[in-house]
């Protein structure tokens, strides 16, 4: 599944999803049957008559998929299939693949610059940079043991905060790094900064904050906390979760 569409303009939807079970040799009642499947988990039950140039991009791109989908290949190789899709649809898309991953147990390898992507779809994460693998883990792993700058700063939403100088310092690093919702507000001590932008989400609000020592720093807190633009906050790390980098961007453990 490409990240561009690569459909045949001149068929139908029907005739697009269909076409690699039709070069099969498929029975026409089995083809059918593989593309109302398809058809119902994409939402395109309505659209099966169409053709690609009446459709819109995001509608497109699920034909894509749905003709991938029919054939219940060995393996599936996902190119960013969701970037063209609008915010909604992508999340009830990642489910949808997730669920088809479950149901197939069919080996699945994606390719995305979203990290929420990688994060809730995937077993294993294979983080590249520069044509290089930086690490190789569960979700879960390379959020709590990033190998590097990095993946720590690719891994997690809103990205770690990074830290050096004299600060970093105390913990014998180059680099320190401390994610959004592990800093708390703190009553008295801890680090001096004032509010400049409040993003408030509902359960959560995100905080900028100008530290005078520090620079900007990102803060997750309950979406409960009043703070606005202009308040002065005191913020304290986690002294558990602080990750400490040296000069050349590894994790020091």
């Amino acid at each position: 599944v490409f990240q561009s569409y690569a459909l045949y303009p001149h068929m139908s939807v029907r005739k697009n999803i269909a076409f690699p079970l039709k070069m099969a040799g498929m029975p026409p009642a089995e083809q059918d049957r593989r593309v109302e499947d398809a058809a119902r988990i994409l939402n395109l039950s309505n659209y099966l008559d169409r053709r690609p140039g009446q459709l819109s991009g995001g509608q497109r791109q699920r034909v894509a998929i749905g003709r991938a989908i029919v054939r219940e290949p060995a393996a599936f190789l996902f190119d960013e299939p969701l970037s063209n899709l609008d915010a909604a649809l992508r999340v009830t898309m990642r489910h949808e693949i997730t669920e088809l991953h479950q149901k197939l147990k069919t080996t699945m390898i994606y390719v995305t610059h979203d990290q929420v992507e990688a994060m809730t779809m995937a077993d294993k994460i294979v983080v590249l940079h520069a044509g290089r693998i930086e690490q190789v883990g569960s979700p879960l792993e390379l959020y709590n043991a990033p190998a590097n700058i990095f993946v720590a700063g690719f891994i997690g939403s809103p990205r770690m905060n990074f830290i050096t100088g004299p600060e970093a310092a105390k913990h014998g690093a180059h680099t320190i790094g401390i994610r959004p919702e592990h800093l708390e507000i703190a009553a008295e001590g801890g680090w001096q900064g004032r509010v400049h932008l409040a993003e408030h989400l509902g359960s959560d609000t995100f905080l900028k904050v100008d530290s005078p020592e520090l620079g900007e720093l990102t803060v997750r807190v309950s979406g409960e906390r009043g703070l606005n633009p202009g308040d002065e906050v005191r913020l304290t790390p986690r002294p558990d979760r602080i990750y400490r980098f040296s000069e050349d961007g590894r994790s020091m453990t």
